[in-house]
């Protein structure tokens, strides 16, 4: 890569649950750099929250791998790029006063302390308003008489208001935004009738702004969303190495950038995003028939067609926490492993095991699962004395209860809702340990599961292509671009569904689904 070559590339920066990742590509779309900054969300006072000053040192920690990455491999200095977009993790709420100071704690999609506003909002709309949208959190504060709620000037998403801290624009990407307020898509824009509804049902608290005055305006992908200013660099860069002037993409959410990696924009297309936690979105042809409160959310590609989302809390935390136990054990014994390897060997023993996991029945439930009715979880492990407890049925077990919830909703959209896909694609942590993910998801969805080379790039790289599409977009639509530019010669593995894998998913889930209340019992017994 040469200077010039690197000077017109272009950057996504996605804010994961875990894991902040930082993707440069070249001009082919190819993933050339990259940098990550490893972070948790904390529990403080009953909710899930990231500091903003943890958000600050991921991005410049990020940047500056990246940076290093780039510096290692091509000998360059990192200096300029030709766009830049911010992504990150959908939903929760940041509430803001007029200098643009954080009103309380970042509330994260993590929290199901919304249950009240989501009931009466989703009856108000007729229209699924989940617990973790921005709209439902706003109402709770107003239905507990919170003190701030009528010094707030703004409200915003994370990846709205990383972009706003990089460009001074309070702006989201038309797919973020449908996680914070439904979308009208024929005017691809906040629905006018429900923001009207919503301002008559708060009238009486005489709050000094209205709900559109307070949310980032909306912008569909293709076109700009602002340029990097001086204040924006040293914000991402405090060497002061990386100049002001690129471009920024519409900032997007992590489902918009996922639909974008694996070419899912489209009627009848879909993707499963599966890491800590776990989202399939399908692109409808025809609305739903029916309002699926806390199963089903409607949201908006990021050029603005209407997607189911059937979203969980839980995946990979759990089994991501039984394999630092198993590492702990070996060195415990004189072996120590990368954790490439543990991944690998682990879970490919789910392969070897029972097709029904041998009667074992685990819950991933780190936190709760509004498909399945928990406010709150515990992660739990549950099996009969002549189970066939097994190291091989204990992984698979862990794989397939990271899917439970995903196929409790699921299971509406194809039941239910006859809803019609011809393409299934996985993208995330699920899917990097080869063979695996894409047998066990191809089991739990009862249907075929592709996978691109850029599964384990996921949302970042979908992020920097959609940063490419704001600065040249050719005047094509996002399909069109997609189609003939960046996924024309794209690698694609499919694993079709093994039948005694799906009878085995099956039988598994019965058992999943009839021990549900074990669970109920755990959170409301073990504090």
């Amino acid at each position: 890569m040469t200077q010039a070559e690197l000077d017109s590339s272009c950057i996504g920066i996605e804010f994961g649950s875990t894991r902040i990742k930082a993707v440069l590509i070249d001009g082919n779309f190819n993933p050339a750099a990259q940098g990550a900054f490893d972070w948790e969300n904390s529990l403080v006072d009953g909710v899930w929250t990231y500091s903003l000053d943890l958000v600050a040192k991921g991005l410049q920690t990020a940047f500056a791998d990246l940076k290093a990455d780039v510096k290692k491999k091509y000998g360059l200095e990192l200096k300029k790029a030709k766009a830049l977009g911010i992504s990150a993790m959908m939903h929760g709420y940041l509430a803001f006063d007029k200098d643009d100071n954080l009103l309380v704690p970042f509330r994260t999609w993590r929290n199901t302390i919304t249950g009240e506003a989501s009931e009466k909002l989703t009856d108000l709309f007729n229209f699924p308003i989940p617990e973790r949208w921005s709209v439902s959190h706003l109402y709770q504060a107003i239905l507990k008489n919170e003190p701030h709620v009528p010094q707030i000037a703004s409200i915003n998403t994370l990846a709205g208001y990383v972009h706003f801290k990089l460009t001074g624009q309070k702006v989201l990407g038309i797919g973020d935004a449908s996680g914070m307020f439904p979308i009208d898509s024929s005017i691809k824009n906040y629905d006018k009738k429900m923001l009207a509804a919503f301002d008559n049902l708060v009238a009486d608290k005489k709050f000094p702004w209205t709900l559109e005055s307070i949310l980032p305006r909306v912008e569909v992908a293709g076109k700009a969303a602002g340029t990097l200013t001086s204040e924006g660099a040293k914000f991402l860069d405090p060497t002061g190495t990386f100049e002001a002037g690129c471009l920024l993409a519409p900032p997007e959410g992590d489902a918009g950038t996922g639909m974008t990696a694996t070419n899912s924009v489209t009627a009848r297309t879909g993707n499963v995003s599966a890491g800590t936690s776990v989202f399939a979105m399908v692109v409808l042809e025809k609305p739903l028939k029916a309002a699926y409160k806390n199963q089903i959310d409607i949201v908006q590609t990021p050029d603005g067609s209407a997607a189911a989302m059937v979203h969980a809390n839980n995946c990979t935390g759990e089994y991501d926490k039984w394999i630092k136990v198993f590492s702990s054990a070996a060195k415990a014994l004189g072996a120590d492993f990368s954790k490439g390897q543990l991944y690998d060997t682990l879970l490919g023993l789910a392969l070897e095991g029972d097709k029904d996991c041998g009667g074992l029945i685990p819950y991933n439930y780190i936190s709760g699962e509004s498909i399945t009715g928990f406010a709150s979880g515990r992660p739990l492990f549950v099996r009969t004395q002549n189970a066939n407890f097994t190291l091989e049925n204990f992984m698979r077990a862990q794989l397939f209860t990271a899917l439970g919830a995903l196929r409790a909703g699921m299971d509406i959209l194809f039941e239910q809702e006859k809803v019609a896909l011809d393409s299934l694609t996985g993208h995330g942590g699920f899917f990097k340990t080869a063979g695996v993910g894409g047998k066990i998801m191809a089991a739990a969805m009862h249907t075929a599961v592709s996978s691109m080379k850029t599964a384990g790039e996921g949302g970042p790289w979908g992020m920097a292509v959609l940063a490419a599409f704001a600065s040249e977009n050719k005047g094509m639509t996002l399909s069109d671009y997609l189609n003939k530019l960046v996924f024309a010669s794209a690698e694609v593995s499919k694993t079709e569904p093994d039948p005694s894998d799906v009878k085995g998913f099956n039988d598994f889930f019965a058992n999943y689904k009839k021990a549900l209340p074990i669970e109920k019992a755990a959170v409301e017994n073990i504090d």
